[in-house]
C-alpha cells in the first residue's frame, strides 16, 4: 500500500539515511496530510540514494495521482514528475519563454489567480505615490516578461491633470518578447495620449558590474523607479552578487524600489528541506485554484501544467535548476536593510485596493491579505504566498 510511504513520526526535514519502505500498489490520495506524507517519503527514497526504490515509488505514486483529479492528485502528479526528472526517469518539459504555451499560461495565471494582480496593483500604487508631482519618470523594470503590470499604471498616470513623461526600460532574457511587449505598451500609450517610451534591454546573465547609470541611458532630469517583482530571488545563489546589485541600485538614488516575492524558502542546500517547503507552498496554491475554478477548467490545467510545473521543476528537478532559490519576507527584509535601504510604508489606499481586488474579483473566502509592518501579504487560508513591499 502507498500508506507504507508515510512517516513513522520522523520530521519532514529529516536528513538521516534510514531504510525507506516501498509502496506496493496504488491507492487513493485522501487528504492534504496524506498527499504530503506520500511525497515526503518518496523524496526520502531519492535523497537516501535508493534509486530502484525511488523509481518504483514514483511509478506507483504517479499511477495513483491523476493530473486531472482533485488538488491533491494534481499536486502529487506534478511533484512526481519533478522527482522523475531529478533521477533521470523523465526529461524536463519546461517550455521556452517565447513560446505561445508559456505566454498563454502566464496570462491565464494572471487572470485566474489574484497573486500577480495583487503584486502589480500594490507595487503600482507605491510607484504612483512616489512619483507624484514629478515631470519625467524612468522605470527600470527587471524581468518585464509581457509587461502586464504597466497598462494600469499608465492609465492611472494619464488620468492626472498634467501627466509626466514616462520611460520604461524593460529587461529580460528574450529580446523578441521584450520588443513585442514594448510595441504593445507604445500603442496603448498613444491611445491614452501619454508621452511614453519603452527601451528593451537584454540581460541574459545579470552581472552587477554592468548595472551602472550610463548602461540604462538615465537622464539627470528623470526620477528613477526600480521595479523588482519576482526578480531578486534569481540572484540568491550568490549573496555577494545580490548585495552588489542592491548597493548599485541604491547608489542610483531611486525614489522607490518596489519588490514582490513568493513566500517560500527553497534556497536551502538541504534537498529534503527544499522539498518539504515546496510541498507546503504549492499545496496551498493548488487548493486555491481548486476553490476558484470548476473541476473541468482548461485554464487551471494550463496554468498548472505549464507555469506551475516550471516553478516546481526549478526547485525539485535537476541540481543545476535549483540555483534560483527564494527567501521568506523576514529574510528579504534583512537583505534590503543590509544593502542600506529603509522600508517605505504602504498607504492606506494601497492596502484598501488590495482588499477590494479580492472582494470584487476573487470572492472565495480562502484568500487572505494582511499588512505586517510595512509589507503587504496575500495567502490562502493561513498560508502566506506572496509579499509586496517598497523601499527607499
Amino acid at each position: 500500500m502507498l500508506s507504507s510511504l508515510m512517516s513513522d513520526g520522523r520530521g519532514a526535514h529529516s536528513e538521516t539515511n534510514h531504510h525507506c519502505h516501498l509502496p506496493t500498489q496504488p491507492c487513493p490520495i485522501s487528504s492534504a496530510i496524506h498527499a504530503r506524507q506520500l511525497l515526503i517519503r518518496c523524496a526520502e527514497l531519492v535523497h537516501c540514494g535508493d534509486l530502484p526504490g525511488a523509481k518504483s515509488a514514483i511509478s506507483i505514486l504517479s499511477a495513483s495521482a491523476s493530473p486531472y483529479g482533485d488538488s491533491f492528485d494534481r499536486l502529487v502528479s506534478q511533484f512526481c514528475h519533478a522527482l522523475s526528472i531529478r533521477i533521470g526517469l523523465a526529461s524536463s518539459a519546461v517550455v521556452d519563454d517565447s513560446s505561445e504555451a508559456f505566454r498563454s499560461s502566464y496570462l491565464l495565471f494572471n487572470q485566474v489567480a489574484p497573486f500577480l494582480r495583487f503584486s502589480h496593483l500594490t507595487a503600482n500604487q507605491a510607484i504612483l505615490e512616489a512619483i507624484d508631482g514629478r515631470r519625467r519618470v524612468h522605470i527600470l523594470d527587471f524581468d518585464t516578461y509581457y509587461g502586464l503590470q504597466w497598462p494600469p499604471l499608465l492609465q492611472a498616470i494619464a488620468e492626472r491633470s498634467d501627466p509626466p513623461f514616462i520611460r520604461i526600460t524593460g529587461t529580460g532574457s528574450n529580446l523578441e518578447v521584450l520588443q513585442r511587449t514594448g510595441d504593445r505598451l507604445q500603442k496603448f500609450s498613444r491611445t491614452l495620449g501619454l508621452d511614453f517610451k519603452f527601451h528593451p534591454l537584454l540581460l541574459p546573465h545579470l552581472n552587477p558590474s554592468t548595472i551602472i547609470p550610463s548602461f540604462f541611458h538615465f537622464h539627470p532630469s528623470e526620477t528613477l523607479v526600480v521595479n523588482c517583482v519576482l526578480f531578486l530571488h534569481k540572484l540568491q545563489e550568490d549573496a555577494d552578487k545580490l548585495q552588489a546589485f542592491l548597493r548599485t541600485i541604491r547608489s542610483m538614488n531611486p525614489a522607490v524600489v518596489t519588490m514582490a516575492e513568493r513566500e517560500e524558502s527553497n534556497n536551502s542546500p538541504s534537498f529534503m528541506h527544499r522539498f518539504a517547503e515546496a510541498v507546503e507552498y504549492y499545496m496551498a496554491v493548488f487548493e486555491s485554484l481548486e476553490a476558484t475554478l470548476p473541476p473541468t477548467s482548461q485554464e487551471r490545467m494550463a496554468v498548472e501544467q505549464v507555469w506551475l510545473r516550471r516553478e516546481i521543476e526549478e526547485i525539485i528537478g535537476e541540481e543545476i535548476m535549483r540555483s534560483e532559490g527564494r527567501r521568506k519576507w523576514h529574510r528579504w527584509e534583512e537583505v534590503m536593510r543590509g544593502a542600506g535601504f529603509s522600508s517605505r510604508p504602504l498607504s492606506s489606499f494601497a492596502v484598501a485596493q488590495g482588499r477590494m481586488l479580492l472582494r470584487l474579483h476573487y470572492p472565495s473566502e480562502g484568500y487572505k491579505v494582511d499588512l505586517v509592518g510595512d509589507s503587504f501579504f496575500m495567502g490562502w487560508q493561513n498560508k502566506p504566498l506572496f509579499s509586496v513591499s517598497s523601499w527607499q
